[in-house]
């Protein structure tokens, strides 16, 4: 799944490679995608990217005043063919959802998933998107402070590892960046937000800067074919069962109750 530092460094990249270039043709591989529809992909052709930010996990590119919004779900990306010649395709058997021809390369949206998780939408403002318009806070915002952490977790008896996923309480946090932040930060990832300590709060939204900040920051430059590998290489405990913890040497294992889809260091992090 990309997560915030990915999606961040792929905007960066369409920001540089597609603004001031405009749209030439467009094409709905997997009609199912697009959300919006009775505002098909053919409203971009002819309009000339003004724009690219992030949301979350989202990406809104704006064509003069037209936005195309990507939601990437649990495994899409992006490809990116700068011959202009020939339908971008995908690597390791992700399936092409669409592709938007630009006058200098073709964008492809593809998802690699045994279900279609990747969205489309043709819409007039980034907050049209019900999905971005829920979203909470994003701890790569400069202006998130302690104070809005201790807001989103507003005391509420859920576990920390599923309440940093909930994009509603915080924006662009995933699976695997919910163990690194933990991990980092030296919490239970099944403990409760209600039972957090202020020093606790306080490791916690040092960890999601830091973890985070430093992911966006390596990312920044990678190609978009390589962030996938780039960030799997990263990881300290998600995805490193029965490996040794890079910070006290024990074994890294399964969560409790994850079926093996998160991985915490118990003699670290208080289990």
């Amino acid at each position: 799944m990309p997560e915030a530092p990915e999606v961040e460094a792929l905007a960066l990249f369409l920001r540089e490679r597609l603004t001031g270039h405009r749209v030439t043709g467009v094409d709905l591989v997997e009609g199912r995608a697009l959300k919006t529809r009775f505002r098909p992909l053919d409203e971009l052709v002819g309009r000339s990217v003004t724009a690219v930010q992030r949301f979350g996990k989202h990406i809104d590119v704006d064509l003069d005043g037209t936005h195309l919004a990507l939601g990437f779900g649990r495994a899409g990306w992006a490809t990116w063919d700068e011959t202009a010649t020939a339908a971008a395709e995908a690597a390791g058997g992700a399936a092409v959802i669409a592709r938007v021809v630009f006058d200098d390369g073709i964008l492809g949206i593809t998802d690699a998933g045994d279900w279609l998780s990747v969205q489309l939408h043709v819409v007039d403002a980034p907050g049209d998107v019900p999905a971005v318009a829920k979203l909470g806070p994003d701890a790569l915002d400069p202006a998130f402070s302690r104070d809005t952490l201790v807001a989103a977790l507003g005391g509420r008896r859920k576990q920390l590892k599923a309440l940093l996923q909930e994009q509603e309480s915080l924006a662009g946090i995933g699976n695997a960046y919910s163990d690194e932040i933990l991990f980092a930060a030296g919490l239970d990832p099944v403990s409760h937000a209600a039972s957090l300590t202020d020093a606790e709060i306080t490791r916690l939204w040092t960890a999601l800067r830091d973890v985070l900040g430093g992911a966006s920051r390596d990312r920044r430059g990678v190609p978009i074919a390589e962030q996938k590998a780039a960030k799997v290489a990263a990881m300290k405990v998600h995805g490193r069962t029965g490996e040794p913890c890079p910070g006290c040497g024990g074994v890294v294992e399964d969560i409790p109750g994850t079926k093996g889809g998160g991985q915490w260091c118990p003699s670290c992090q208080g289990g």
